[in-house]
């Protein structure tokens, strides 16, 4: 089975259908790692494609819970309290009241599971080995998949307590590289962000994994940002989160 990893879309609708055509057809099964909506112009329309899509899973992140009113984003930075808010005001009932009924991660899913932030706090995020030690350790099962830190890759544990970075530098231009994944380790794989990149590179990024030959593979895809960057201005969303779009930071 093929499995299409998509994450933190965050309302990026040209970010979403150009990675969306680089694979059509090329899946079998789809799993969303949650913030489909905030920070983008596009929260109606991605939580659409998004359903239409039919994903066998998807778990809930601190951008949807926001955006559709199940907390006040208190713990926002004013930038992204002012998205949040403006997402809460465009989005349609229905599309608030699939937000609002998203689960909490960890999430299962045939032989891996999925989750926002870490396997601990849906809202924890994962940058460092230290952090990701204790995930790897509480995890059921030998692969879990992440997002909320925007940052493509992920961290292995082998048999002892010792936990590797895992990284993969991508060449310009669409691109993919295979991660093979060794019997016995564990896995807390990132597959980066589809609409809000922060790893340095602006590409939307996004992830496969294939359960038959036991490997993640990663892509990245360049896509019109300044359709995007375009339509934030029209929405008077503030500014840092357009030139957040240029930078991939």
């Amino acid at each position: 089975m093929r499995y299409l990893i998509l994450s933190d879309i965050h309302a990026n609708l040209a970010a979403l259908e150009e990675a969306l055509a680089q694979v059509d057809g090329h899946y079998d099964r789809f799993v969303c790692l949650g913030d489909i909506v905030g920070y983008g112009p596009d929260p109606n329309e991605v939580t659409e494609r998004v359903r239409k899509l039919k994903p066998v899973a998807v778990v809930r992140g601190n951008h949807d819970k926001a955006g559709c009113g199940l907390t006040n984003a208190e713990d926002f930075n004013p930038i992204a309290r002012t998205a949040a808010e403006w997402t809460r005001e465009q989005l349609t009932a229905r599309n608030l009241q699939y937000l609002q009924e998203l689960p909490q991660g960890p999430l299962s899913v045939d032989t891996f599971q999925i989750v926002h932030g870490s396997v601990r706090d849906e809202d924890e995020y994962v940058f460092m080995a230290r952090e990701a030690r204790e995930s790897l350790l509480l995890a059921a099962v030998p692969l879990t998949f992440c997002g909320h830190t925007h940052f493509q890759g992920g961290f292995m544990q082998r048999g002892d307590d010792h936990i590797e970075v895992v990284r993969l530098n991508l060449p310009a231009g669409t691109a993919s590289g295979t991660f093979p994944l060794e019997e016995g380790a564990k896995y807390l794989i990132n597959p980066g962000s589809i609409g809000q990149p922060r790893d340095g590179d602006p590409r939307a990024g996004f992830a496969f994994y294939d359960d038959k030959k036991q490997a993640v593979e990663y892509w990245r895809v360049p896509y019109d940002i300044e359709s995007t960057q375009k339509k934030m201005q029209r929405a008077r969303l503030p500014e840092p989160l357009l030139q957040r779009l240029s930078l991939g930071r």
